[in-house]
């Protein structure tokens, strides 16, 4: 006799990641997500409480798998004039999928009136800004990093894509703007 699968809480984030995906974050719903992890309302309900809940849990995996991808990066970087912003400029050399663009959209309309999700994109952001300024070249490393989120967030959020080879020339300029600018004072 075969085994029912157990639907773990994975299955119903990676259910609501195709929800988001298909209808974009207006139809990211309980009912949805139950419907499409094939799975009761309830057990969406218990896992996560609330829409809210769901899409705080979606940002907290997100933000985990972002950060084992930026320590690798950094890693990779580690011989480079800043590893932490040269990781994350290496890791801006791939095209955002479409699930990570629908998922920003989804999370970027909750932020409006959810203030929890705002707080745990703000403390993933605060991480960030402090590992930037930890160098002999704050300014340089900060304003670098301001390009490079706002070159990023250009297309996580669908506004712009680059040809690859825009793409590279725009990235080696966010490099040498950290190697090539003075510092103040």
């Amino acid at each position: 006799m075969a085994r029912d699968r157990k639907i773990t809480v994975d299955d119903i984030l990676d259910a609501a990641e195709r929800v988001v995906v298909r209808l974009g974050a207006a139809g990211l719903s309980i009912d949805a997500v139950a419907k499409e992890a094939g799975v009761s309302k309830s057990r969406v309900v218990y896992d996560h409480k609330s829409k809210a809940g769901l899409l705080e849990a979606l940002i907290d995996r997100k933000i985990e798998a972002e950060k084992v991808k930026t320590l690798a990066a950094v890693e990779a970087c580690r011989d480079t004039p800043h590893p932490e912003l040269f990781g994350r400029i290496a890791l801006a050399t791939d095209v955002p999928s479409e699930t990570d663009t629908a998922v920003a959209l989804a999370v970027s309309a909750a932020m409006s009136s959810e203030g929890e999700l705002r707080d745990h994109t703000r403390a993933w952001f605060a991480e960030d800004l402090n590992a930037i300024r930890a160098t002999d070249r704050p300014q340089a490393a900060l304003l670098a990093y301001l390009c490079l989120t706002g070159f990023t967030c250009l297309e996580l959020f669908n506004f712009h894509r680059w040809d690859e080879a825009e793409r590279a020339v725009i990235l080696e300029g966010i490099r040498m703007i950290f190697t090539s600018l003075p510092e103040p004072g």
